[in-house]
């Protein structure tokens, strides 16, 4: 066997010949000729595959909820890195006016196939990469590749055919985010499609809404010279699905911001929503094995 520049080549071997013509030597040698006929060099050369080294190769098996996860952090960030580990693919970004913040983890078991060489970091247009994943069909897998000379991300679909996107990775270099640290006042876990809902309404009236929790019943207020809304839940409700109070508390946020948060979650989903009053909110959920932990900086208004 001879290996050479990225080529891999399974010479055959006759003894009474030695190696025939064709097999490509490294370092641009000339290749060794054979002692044969001409006839048997050809019908015995080497036969040349492409051979890549992969630094990085990821299976996961449905690439439309793949897309879901790109698409929940796109809403809020243009470009970021994702941490790739031993224990699997990670991200944690803010938004480019640095009110939100977004982490994102999905394990390695989750993934079909999820082999790296070291640690990594790859950067990534996440409006571009979303753009590619809205490319995959229902029933596609999908396989991201960096091979050790590429600045460049392969993105391949594999279902009824197979489909190969190559994207430009960017060199991001970011630092890593520390998280908040709250200690909140109450927190609701609340089915995804009430919790949008409240949002749709509000949007009727502002730009802004308040989320508070009062006489154990979380509710969701906007008002302007539009008029009022308020959708109240209390922890009888079929789309609460646990409540904790440890003390009343309200705090506004805008609207736009707190509905992307919403973008990947089904209507079954269940959402955790923490509040502490004047903080920022923190809302968390799971698609799948991958969780989302978003966090948002409150609007104070001076009395």
């Amino acid at each position: 066997m001879c290996i050479g520049d990225g080529l891999q080549c399974k010479a055959n071997r006759v003894p009474q010949y030695g190696t025939k013509i064709g097999c490509p030597q490294p370092n641009g040698l000339a290749p060794l000729v054979s002692m044969g006929t001409a006839r048997e060099s050809v019908l015995n050369c080497c036969a040349i595959q492409v051979f890549l080294v992969y630094s990085l190769h990821l299976v996961f098996g449905e690439a439309s909820v793949f897309k879901r996860f790109i698409d929940g952090i796109a809403v809020l960030v243009d470009e970021a890195e994702f941490v790739i580990s031993e224990k699997g693919l990670f991200l944690k970004a803010t938004d480019p006016s640095q009110i939100s913040l977004v982490d994102f983890a999905i394990p390695k078991s989750a993934f079909k196939k999820f082999e790296i060489k070291k640690d990594a970091k790859i950067g990534v247009d996440l409006n571009y990469f979303g753009q590619v994943m809205a490319r995959a069909k229902s029933a596609d897998s999908v396989e991201l590749l960096v091979n050790d000379d590429s600045s460049k991300l392969s993105v391949v679909f594999s279902g009824s055919s197979k489909r190969s996107f190559v994207i430009p990775l960017l060199d991001l270099h970011t630092a890593d985010l520390p998280l908040p640290k709250i200690d909140f006042d109450a927190e609701v876990k609340i089915k995804a499609s009430s919790l949008v809902d409240s949002f749709k309404d509000a949007a009727l009236i502002s730009t802004h809404i308040l989320l508070s929790v009062e006489n154990d019943s979380f509710i969701v207020r906007a008002n302007s010279s539009k008029g009022n809304v308020e959708n109240i839940y209390n922890s009888k409700d079929e789309s609460v699905v646990s409540l904790r109070v440890s003390a009343d508390t309200k705090a506004m946020f805008p609207l736009d911001y707190l509905s992307n948060m919403m973008k990947a979650a089904s209507n079954d989903t269940d959402v955790l929503v923490k509040i502490k009053t004047n903080a920022p909110v923190e809302i968390s959920y799971s698609v799948g094995d991958a969780k989302f932990t978003y966090f948002l900086a409150p609007r104070i208004e001076s009395d």
